[in-house]
């Protein structure tokens, strides 16, 4: 053990170890946001950015940390401010920037003749010669870094994950953006001068995506990174005392090598596992209990489907006339025939499954493949073979909400059928009761129980239909309902009722309309974007209704008939089609119209089937139904058709599954 113990009972090499675990520790912190967000080419460019701070602070002979830091700052703040203010990609304005500051270090350093050798140690760093006031430096880093990922937690995650998400939630995505830009700014800062600014990208990445392959939680990932980077430093440190290496290089080497090893791992993992499963079944004693010879099932495992890095959006579309279905892949553009409806009547989503009225009555699920189930600090997306799951009997669907444990399908006529989820998911149809109800507004599955309007009420319901309490709120001739993460929506003669549970209890909150609004322009169904926190509905003739679920407020913009409209939340813009095929969006704040766009071929004829806005976070899409088409909408970049869908079916209908 002697190679091992010697190289550290030399004072360099201990203050050596103690720096190389500290920037490990820091970049375990940061480098898993960097990681989840999708930022590593930001912090390969931060790293090179520093060098025009740096090459002036040495020239100046002032220091070289607060140098770095300024110059890295001044970068962090161009990519801010690029991309607010022009349509650049983040990409290409990390990379414009990138380029710029290094090309200035590189002007300033050319007129020293003294550089090069602190260039040098700019570059790769020398860990060797770490001193006592970099350990506090570095220590202080990490105590920070540690802070600041404990109190913006809960916003880097949804940052991560869906930033718009993270603007309903009311966590000021901006806020949240620029902190980790900062902490982005103090990774490379304190650790630069350890393993220097090309290498510090290796610790900042290769950690936490080695982690990412073992861990599912953002707490498991930082901690499994650190343990993964202080292997490196240690084996770095060995490695380099013995056969005389560059100390940082061949730390970072080691981090990049642990990653490679992680991956094949993991992709080995499921084949050893399944061998010892088979050979356990196949060898062991007949006496043996068959639930010790299976496998444990991993985090997130679903039988059946393959999970994916990424959301896999689809359109499910339906023919009235033909009554032929088709899914279109909204990742790949391939369009996948779904089997045929006898005279398709209307058709609902419930993120996975498609819902298809009948003129027979029955209304017929189809399983689109793709779904997403979100557990709040991470995300899970899956995919699996299209399929027919069976038929409800019920007649005309106005409204499908569903949850994890069940499914409610509401009819015009007859109340609602509440449908098993496991069986569904199973591939066949399986119901576990019936609910009356009354009114234009849908039965919702919600906090356990079933919220279900009736008369001017709506009741809190058990699965078994059981009715358990009315919300104390009244609401006259409930119509149109709406889920989203403040709660349940529904559509009342006088406003809003926003329902809510807390600790089991359900209260009911009115959102009333503006005075002087008549019937005909009070809001009957409401769209939005799935977790979003603002709602739409049309207002008679008038034009639309915005519902602002956090500002408890409604807002009627003035855009005439229309006979679609839709949003994907909070700082984004109101869309709206008129029957003439002009897509139209609004301004969320002020109301007013900032875009418009000729959509459809021809325009809508009174009394047939209306074409729809269907919306997620980046794009909208609407059916042309005479065109046998359906649009990609780019609604950030003045309604730009991003993509066209040639389908062989009229697009009478449409709905968006797997978000």
């Amino acid at each position: 053990m002697h190679w091992l113990i010697a190289p550290f009972e030399v004072s360099f090499m201990q203050r050596a170890l103690w720096g190389g675990l500290l920037v490990a520790l820091v970049c375990a912190l940061v480098g898993t946001w960097v990681v989840l967000r999708g930022m590593a080419f930001l912090g390969d460019a931060m790293a090179h950015g520093m060098l025009p701070g740096v090459a002036v602070a040495s020239l100046l002979g002032g220091n070289l940390m607060l140098g770095a830091a300024l110059s890295a700052g001044a970068m962090a703040a161009g990519v801010t401010a690029l991309g607010r203010w022009s349509r650049l990609s983040r990409d290409t304005s990390i990379g414009l920037l990138f380029v710029g500051m290094l090309a200035l270090g590189v002007i300033i350093v050319s007129h020293s003749r003294s550089f090069a050798v602190d260039l040098t140690g700019f570059l790769f760093g020398d860990v060797l010669a770490v001193r006592a006031a970099d350990l506090a430096f570095l220590a202080a880093a990490v105590v920070l870094a540690a802070l600041v990922s404990a109190l913006g937690y809960r916003s880097f995650v949804a940052l991560a994950f869906d930033p718009r998400k993270a603007h309903t939630l009311g966590l000021r995505p901006r806020w949240a953006n620029a902190a980790l830009l900062g902490l982005v700014t103090l990774a490379v800062v304190a650790s630069f001068h350890v393993v220097g600014t090309l290498l510090v990208f290796g610790l900042l990445v290769a950690p936490p995506a080695a982690a990412l392959l073992w861990a599912r939680r953002v707490p498991a990932i930082m901690v499994g990174a650190a343990l993964l980077g202080a292997v490196s430093v240690v084996a770095g440190l060995l490695v380099s005392w013995h056969f005389g290496t560059s100390a940082g290089a061949t730390i970072v080497a080691v981090s990049v090598a642990l990653f490679f090893v992680s991956a094949l791992a993991v992709r080995l993992k499921g084949k050893v596992a399944a061998g010892a499963a088979l050979l356990l079944v196949a060898c062991g004693p007949g006496t043996a209990d068959p639930a010790s010879s299976q496998p444990s099932v991993p985090h997130g495992y679903v039988e059946g489907a393959e999970e994916v890095a990424e959301a896999q959006p689809r359109l499910v579309v339906a023919d009235a006339d033909s009554g032929a279905v088709r899914v279109v892949d909204l990742l790949t553009g391939e369009v996948t025939e779904a089997g045929d409806v006898d005279a398709v009547r209307g058709l609902h989503g419930d993120g996975r499954f498609a819902y298809l009225d009948s003129a027979g009555g029955a209304v017929h699920v189809i399983d689109s493949g793709v779904w997403t189930v979100d557990h709040g600090d991470h995300v899970h997306y899956y995919r699996a073979p299209i399929r027919a799951v069976g038929t409800v009997d019920g007649g005309r669907t106005i409204a499908v909400h569903g949850d994890a444990a069940r499914t409610v399908v509401s009819f015009a006529v007859g109340g609602a059928r509440l449908l098993d989820r496991t069986r569904l998911e199973a591939g066949t149809v399986g119901g576990t009761g019936t609910l009356d109800r009354q009114g234009e507004a849908g039965a919702v599955p919600y906090a356990g129980q079933v919220l279900v309007p009736s008369g001017d009420a709506v009741e809190v319901r058990t699965p078994e239909g059981e009715r358990r309490a009315v919300v104390a709120e009244p609401c006259p001739r409930p119509s149109g309902e709406a889920v989203t993460r403040r709660g349940v929506v529904f559509g009342c003669a006088d406003g809003a009722l926003l329902v809510t549970e807390d600790d089991d209890a359900f209260t009911g909150e009115k959102i009333r309309y503006p005075a002087g609004v008549a019937e005909a322009d009070r809001a009957r169904e409401f769209a939005h974007r799935a977790g979003g926190t603002t709602l739409v509905a049309r207002a008679g003739d008038r034009g639309l209704w915005a519902l602002d679920l956090d500002a408890r407020t409604w807002r009627l913009v003035g855009a005439g008939p229309v006979i679609a409209a839709n949003t994907a939340g909070a700082g984004t813009p109101l869309l709206a089609l008129t029957a003439d095929g002009t897509l139209r969006a609004f301004d969320s704040e002020s109301g007013r119209e900032i875009a418009r766009k000729r959509v459809l071929a021809h325009p809508v004829t009174e009394g047939g089937p209306r074409p729809v806005i269907e919306i997620d976070t980046s794009r909208a899409y609407v059916n042309d139904i005479a065109a046998r088409t359906v649009h990609e909408i780019d609604y950030a970049d003045d309604l730009r058709v991003a993509r066209t869908f040639e389908l062989d079916i009229r697009s009478t209908y449409l709905v968006e599954t797997g978000r």
